[in-house]
């Protein structure tokens, strides 16, 4: 998720440099929103992670 955030921002500012305003603007959301969604999961599995550690010692 994070590399297709990375590419929606990249893709965004390309847009902006072009003039397309309203896909550069559609763009970063979409980004915006799949690095957040990034984020939650990494924590998720991180969380998950730090448990099953502990189950296992």
């Amino acid at each position: 998720m994070l590399k297709w955030a990375i590419i929606f921002a990249i893709a965004a500012l390309i847009f902006g440099v072009l003039g397309f305003g309203g896909l550069a603007g559609a763009s970063m959301g979409i980004a915006k929103v799949l690095f957040v969604a990034a984020v939650i999961v990494a924590i998720i599995f991180f969380v998950l992670g730090l448990t099953a550690v502990k189950k296992i010692t």
